[in-house]
């Protein structure tokens, strides 16, 4: 079953006043930024998964060739008898070719903030691998200090648990946010567990501003969907035709920096608050932070993580690395 700690109606009323709380004080401060965790509303996710697709979206389908590559000694690594943990799971693409590596796992367990998405997601694992036990979690990875759910049955008592963190989500945290991440995972994976995480790696800025701002126009589709989802659930009046999808590479900090941008000069109500924007003037969604071979190695040892293995394609454009809890 889907497990939250609150009944759905009741966790659905909470998400709602944490979605409208941080879009009143992220509009309210200067420089404005509202959490990038409100663009994956299920609209949001299914845009997501389209941009996937993209051909200038080299990150899937670069990571999902090292994976398909290395699946067999991941599952070696990681032993039999495993529970393997995604955070933010999405639509669990990229966790068959886990899956189907590592038969033997005891249970599945997708975290995931858009309850519509996960339970979608959970219904097609479980009848595609109907002897699998999928345990989703409706919550923000970030902020989960425990597992709300049973691990102690008969079948995986236990069991060690295996991390699994694809899609470069990583860089979408400031520094200090994925080092805290990180311990958290390590603290929810326990002193035998081990992580898998996906990293993009530095590269030409041409072809990372291509990969953030694709001819189709997809990208811009999930960044503005963000004003959608204010529109409807918070009684906004944004105007989507009077504001743009704006993405860059910031070589100094080196990452990709995401916004929507104010056409002309406007005024936009949010649960009943009026907003004005400048012409030019844009609102943080995102970073998509890259890094280099030190910079995973810090970042693993910050966490109380070690690197026992990394694999990246030919072309070194992303690396998928294999981590274990550090002894405490």
């Amino acid at each position: 079953m889907n497990v939250s700690l609150l009944a759905p109606d009741r966790v659905e009323l909470n998400d709602r006043e944490e979605f409208r709380d941080a879009v009143l004080a992220g509009l309210s401060h200067s420089p404005r930024a509202i959490p990038a965790k409100f663009l994956y509303d299920a609209r949001g996710s299914e845009l997501f998964d389209a941009i996937c697709e993209l051909p200038e979206y080299y990150l899937t389908r670069t990571e999902t060739g090292i994976l398909k590559d290395c699946a067999p000694e991941l599952a070696r690594l990681a032993g039999p008898g495993c529970a393997l943990v995604e955070f933010g799971s999405g639509s669990s693409v990229k966790t068959r070719l886990l899956l189907d590596a590592m038969p033997d796992l005891v249970a599945y367990v997708p975290i995931d903030i858009s309850r519509h998405h996960l339970d979608a997601t959970a219904a097609r694992l479980r009848r595609d691998y109907p002897r699998l036990r999928v345990e989703p979690v409706c919550a923000d990875y970030m902020a989960l200090e425990a597992l709300p759910i049973d691990l102690k049955g008969a079948d995986v008592n236990g069991a060690p648990r295996l991390g699994f963190f694809p899609g470069s989500t990583i860089g979408n945290l400031e520094p200090q946010d994925a080092t805290s991440f990180l311990r958290r995972a390590r603290t929810l994976l326990g002193d035998r567990g081990a992580m898998v995480l996906g990293v993009d790696l530095r590269k030409d800025p041409k072809r990372l501003n291509d990969a953030y701002n694709d001819s189709a126009g997809v990208t811009a589709a999930f960044t503005l969907n963000l004003l959608r989802r204010m529109n409807r659930e918070l009684g906004a009046t944004f105007d989507t035709a009077r504001f743009a999808h704006d993405a860059f590479y910031d070589p100094v900090e080196g990452r990709i920096e995401i916004y929507f941008r104010s056409l002309a000069a406007q005024s936009v109500t949010v649960s009943g608050r009026t907003f004005t924007f400048a012409e030019g003037e844009r609102v943080h969604t995102e970073y998509s932070y890259k890094y280099d071979d030190a910079g995973i190695a810090a970042l693993a040892r910050s966490a109380g993580f070690t690197i026992d293995r990394t694999w990246t394609d030919p072309d070194r454009l992303f690396a998928v690395v294999y981590l274990e809890a550090a002894a405490p």
